[in-house]
């Protein structure tokens, strides 16, 4: 029997290294199967298991599909593994998705069935804060409970007028080379617009958005382009940054800013759910 420790060991380990996987846990079993309800396997994104057991080859390759796409796209799967005659008594066929559970046959001789919930461990996104302007503080201070970890990237003294932040950068310059999902935002209010327009265009980024207004925007993006930066990597830049709810203080514009990236995060999960409920 696989220690329950051991697994727990692992996932706190992956956790802490930032690292992407998946937990599958055996919620019930029917008849002979090879694992037991309740046990547990540690998944990693290439299809490895890391630590634990939730059976052999019948269930392994179904159980490895949903963890890749859970890692790939956040959301969770339900496997429900079947004898082939089962599927065919209910009218479903292997490997569709019908009320949330993905069905897969069990070819093995023992003839179980095996429900296996997989679930995706993701490390938080990163949330890069240009600048110290009003609007960059609320937005850190938002950003933790929308499940942001932030980089406060400013001058120094600037650092103190912050009251969250997870991790401060002396400056207007970042290098960083985790695997983390990556957000970023300049705010800097024509404190170093165009070195941390820059610098955020060097960064491996799923999201870069300006605060400030489009005319200024395009001005920034115009110098930068006469400075060689390649035209495609600029059109990434996203100006003024947030969604129009009409925001006027920082406060407000630092929420149209979430709500923003809340849907560019979202956009795979989203539509995940949608095809789920085709």
């Amino acid at each position: 029997m696989i220690d329950v420790v051991d697994i727990h060991d692992t996932v706190s380990k992956l956790k802490s290294s930032g690292e992407a996987f998946a937990l599958a846990t055996v919620v019930r079993t029917i008849s002979v199967t090879s694992a037991k309800t309740g046990a547990k396997a540690v998944i990693m994104a290439d299809g490895s298991i890391s630590e634990g057991w939730i059976g052999g080859g019948c269930a392994r390759a179904a159980v490895l599909k949903a963890a890749k796409e859970v890692i790939a796209d956040g959301t969770t799967r339900l496997v429900s593994i079947q004898p082939e005659d089962l599927l065919r008594e209910q009218e479903i066929e292997s490997g569709t998705t019908q009320n949330g559970i993905k069905f897969a046959t069990n070819m093995c001789p023992s003839q179980g069935t095996m429900d296996i919930f997989v679930e995706a461990i993701l490390p938080r996104p990163e949330l890069v804060i240009f600048g110290a302007s009003p609007v960059a503080i609320a937005l850190a201070t938002l950003a933790k409970p929308m499940g942001f970890t932030t980089t406060i990237c400013a001058e120094k003294p600037d650092h103190d007028k912050y009251h969250f932040g997870d991790k401060f950068v002396e400056g207007l310059n970042y290098e960083t080379n985790t695997n983390n999902k990556r957000y970023v935002i300049i705010s800097t209010q024509g404190r170093g617009d165009q070195a941390s327009l820059e610098n955020a265009l060097s960064l491996n980024a799923e999201f870069i958005a300006f605060v400030g207004s489009r005319k200024k925007a395009e001005k920034l993006k115009s110098n930068l382009a006469s400075n060689g930066m390649p035209q495609e990597k600029l059109d990434t830049i996203k100006a003024p940054a947030g969604l129009d709810i009409n925001a006027i203080t920082p406060e407000e514009i630092a929420l149209s800013i979430l709500a923003e990236l809340t849907k560019v995060r979202r956009a795979d999960q989203y539509q995940s759910f949608r095809s789920d409920d085709s």
